[in-house]
C-alpha cells in the first residue's frame, strides 16, 4: 500500500527540488561568472595587467 500524499506537499518536494537542485547552482555559477567579468573589467580598464 503507497501512502498517500496531498498535493501540497508534493508542491513542496516539486519546489525544493528546483531550488536545491537546479536553480543555486545555475546561480553560484552566474555570480563566479559576474565576479570574473568584474575582475576582468577592472584589470583592463584600471589597473592594467599584472607585472612580473
Amino acid at each position: 500500500m503507497e501512502p498517500t500524499t496531498n498535493p501540497s506537499s508534493r508542491q513542496q518536494e516539486r519546489t525544493a527540488f528546483l531550488l536545491l537542485l537546479v536553480l543555486f547552482p545555475v546561480l553560484s555559477v552566474m555570480f563566479i561568472a559576474a565576479f570574473g567579468f568584474a575582475v576582468w573589467f577592472w584589470q583592463m580598464f584600471v589597473s592594467g595587467p599584472p607585472h612580473v
